[in-house]
């Protein structure tokens, strides 16, 4: 049955079928930078909104900083003034539709901090007019859209399905994947409405390649969203369980996951590492386990996943340890050499990275280590800014232990295997290297 819509949808929903709708995208990171190129490309105008005057001016002058944006595409764009951006909130008057991309992180008591949310609805509030779609697109718990943002935005006296039309549509971004990005995705759409539902989907139709799916509502989306990624964070601790163990056992974590990959059906393999990282995994589990507290509900599963994962970078430190003893060296004083500071492999992002907490604790254990990271040249650590260093044959024999933290492609694998005296391998990175080797160790 047909969603029968008012006359502030119909013409709504004209303006964005015929393209005639400008766009606007408040948060211009990895999430909103892309998806406002897309919106562009497809023929939109688009005003990409963000707090920081460094990236305005960078989008302005077509100087790309996010690695699943094409640089040409941004160039074309802009030179073209198919997109612009601006620090300047109330030329939300202007756009038709609007998308919110900003962060979503959790404090230090591990609750999920909205501000960036509240703050973005509030700034868009004081500009919206009738005829308005709103699209929340960061990832939170369920019940953000209608209990946070939908109160902020009918508080100007509009009503949502009627004078403005507000859904949620998670972001699905995978930064470095080669084989899917924002625009062969396919995309969730949940309305507050029936008719919030209808338009905003018609707009990402007319933008993505992605098929397009609607559920009943907002909640329905933000709840999919996080179990996206509890799926993949409680996979990731079986995995990194079973690391730990087969360690013990001394059996081949690796060669047990290869093995079980071989059966057709009922296993879907995940990998064990030095722990989690990146803008998601790490973070979207605990927005739900917050908002359970509301039901009386505990979820023991998703926080003893998050103790397994957590504590991977202290069983990594640990094992650098007892392989130095093996040659009657202390980790106090030995010269580390940390290949990858990334969360993943050929990206330069290093939210949540583990190889940051990795770090720290060979600095609190006394170790005297470096760093090397193609995609990434400076870093900061506790305060402090590091330049990390070339791999060289050098840095690698002068190296007592060489700990592989990311698995770059563009890391040279024969040189670090014929180089280095001692390896530590967390991804497993070196696999078909590791005849040339002299001393090899994997997770």
């Amino acid at each position: 049955m047909a969603t029968e819509l008012n006359q502030t949808a119909k013409e709504l929903l004209n303006k964005i079928e015929t393209k005639e709708a400008t766009i606007g995208v408040v948060g211009l990171g990895y999430v909103g930078l892309p998806l406002a190129v897309e919106k562009a490309k497809a023929g939109y105008k688009v005003i990409g909104f963000d707090v920081q005057q460094s990236r305005v001016d960078q989008v302005n002058n077509g100087i790309n900083y996010i690695g699943d944006v094409v640089d040409e595409d941004l160039k074309a764009i802009t030179e073209s003034g198919q997109l612009k951006a601006t620090t300047d909130y109330s030329l939300i008057k202007e756009v038709d539709a609007v998308a919110i991309c900003v962060p979503t992180p959790l404090d230090t008591y591990q609750q999920p901090d909205t501000s960036y949310v509240e703050n973005s609805g509030k700034e868009i509030s004081k500009y919206m007019h009738k005829g308005m779609l709103i699209v929340l697109e960061s990832t939170t718990y369920p019940g953000t859209t209608e209990e946070v943002l939908k109160p902020i935005l009918e508080s100007t006296g509009l009503k949502v399905g009627q004078d403005f039309f507000l859904a949620y549509s998670p972001e699905r971004v995978d930064p470095g994947n080669k084989h899917f990005n924002t625009k062969n995705t396919p995309k969730v759409v949940g309305g507050v409405t029936p008719a919030c539902t209808d338009i905003a989907a018609q707009l990402y139709k007319n933008v993505l390649e992605g098929d397009v799916h609607t559920v009943s509502s907002p909640a329905v989306a933000e709840m999919e969203k996080i179990l996206e990624n509890t799926f993949r964070h409680i996979n990731i601790a079986l995995a990194n369980e079973m690391a730990i163990l087969c360690n013990r056992m001394n059996i081949d974590v690796w060669e047990v996951i290869d093995a079980a990959a071989t059966k057709p059906y009922g296993f879907m393999p995940f990998y064990p590492g030095p722990g989690l990282g990146g803008h998601c995994i790490p973070i979207d589990p605990f927005y739900l386990t917050w908002k359970a507290r509301e039901y009386n509900y505990h979820t023991r599963l998703i926080e003893l996943a998050g103790e397994i994962n957590n504590a991977m970078p202290e069983f990594v430190v640990d094992r650098c340890m007892k392989i130095l003893n093996e040659d009657k060296k202390s980790l106090n004083g030995a010269k580390v050499l940390v290949l990858g500071v990334a969360y993943k492999k050929d990206i330069d992002d290093m939210r949540e990275s583990p190889a940051l907490d990795i770090m720290t604790l060979l600095t609190k254990a006394g170790a005297d280590w470096k760093a090397v990271d193609p995609y990434v040249s400076q870093f900061k650590l506790n305060g402090e800014i590091i330049k990390t260093v070339e791999l060289t044959p050098e840095e690698l024999e002068q190296a007592d232990l060489v700990l592989i933290t990311t698995d770059h492609s563009n890391f040279d694998y024969d040189l670090i295997a014929t180089k280095s005296s001692v390896i530590f391998d967390t991804r497993n990175a070196l696999k078909g290297h590791t005849d040339k080797a002299k001393k090899y160790y994997r997770l």
